[in-house]
């Protein structure tokens, strides 16, 4: 599951992605060969950490395997 990571808050890309003219048409960023197309991927420090990434807009991605998006509160 991708969220997006605010100081702050972990929000679902749907409340930040919707709006962006980057974004595929259910207002979800694009993956394009397992990457995320809309932003670049950035250096973990442990192989613990998640994948993170930081989208073309600024915001900062982390895909997480633990939790589903029902698991989710938005």
């Amino acid at each position: 599951m991708l969220v997006v990571l605010l100081d702050e808050q972990i929000l679902s890309p749907k409340q930040v992605c919707q709006n962006c003219l980057l974004a595929d048409r259910s207002g979800v960023p694009r993956w394009r060969r397992g990457r995320l197309g809309c932003g670049q991927t950035l250096r973990r420090l442990t192989d613990q950490q998640p994948e993170l990434y930081e989208c073309q807009m600024g915001f900062r991605l982390a895909r997480l395997n633990s939790i589903s998006e029902k698991d989710f509160n938005t």
